[in-house]
């Protein structure tokens, strides 16, 4: 008799279904804030510190973006989440040349004009060596008169005991190479925390990105450090 066969294939049919709809991808979930706003705590990673680095510290780690309220997978706004690559190429103008100097000060002095990101290295004559620089990003940016108190190539970094009790996951020792964010040369500044450093990120030279500290191309902040000693006066603007 055939009449059994009807049941049997349609059993069959159904099974195979089954596995087709369990093979299919699961419907993507939608996650929505409430407040539309995502918090991103992104450290840099272990030995990879970048030039940005005093700013990851001083900022927590902490970057805060937009993302639409809408029924859109969250996956379709990961790429928003990431940041931007930065410029990978320095202006021309903040190339290192000898331009004239109509200042008052004394041959030998440094100054830094943070507004328009130059560091000017006084000469006889009338003449200045110019340097590009990157200075303090908003709230961090100062004025003021200084000495070089110190002077080291390749520089070390130690984070203070104060930091180290706020951020134990930091290293309590950096020492100094290419990967350090202090870059070749530091010349340090009075009693005080700020620095003319080089740097692993030149791109950055020309604009707002450091916690105050004056950096310099490594290739610079070599050339002015071979010209200057401890003792040289130094005024910001």
């Amino acid at each position: 008799m055939l009449k059994p066969c009807a049941p049997i294939w349609f059993g069959a049919a159904l099974s195979s279904l089954a596995v087709l709809v369990l093979a299919l991808p699961a419907a993507a979930q939608t996650y929505n804030d409430p407040q539309n706003r995502q918090m991103a705590n992104a450290a840099p990673p272990p030995g990879s510190y970048g030039g940005g680095f005093f700013e990851f510290l001083a900022t927590g780690g902490r970057s805060t973006y937009n993302t639409p309220a809408s029924s859109t997978p969250a996956s379709a706004y990961r790429a928003e989440a990431q940041p931007a690559e930065p410029q990978r190429t320095v202006d021309p103008m903040f190339l290192r040349q000898e331009v004239d100097y109509s200042g008052s000060e004394r041959p030998g002095t440094i100054v830094i004009d943070t507004k328009d990101k130059f560091l000017f290295l006084v000469e006889k004559d009338g003449k200045a060596r110019r340097y590009g620089v990157g200075v303090g990003r908003e709230g961090f940016a100062w004025s003021g008169t200084e000495k070089i108190s110190r002077k080291a190539e390749w520089p070390d970094w130690t984070p203070p005991s104060e930091m180290l009790k706020r951020r134990p996951d930091l290293p309590t020792h950096m020492a100094g190479g290419i990967g350090n964010p202090l870059g070749a040369r530091a010349l340090y500044l009075g009693a005080s925390l700020y620095r003319i450093h080089g740097t692993n990120e030149p791109y950055s030279i020309g604009t707002n990105v450091s916690s105050g500290c004056i950096r310099m191309m490594n290739e610079d902040v070599i050339d002015l450090y071979d010209r200057v000693g401890v003792g040289t006066k130094v005024i910001v603007m």
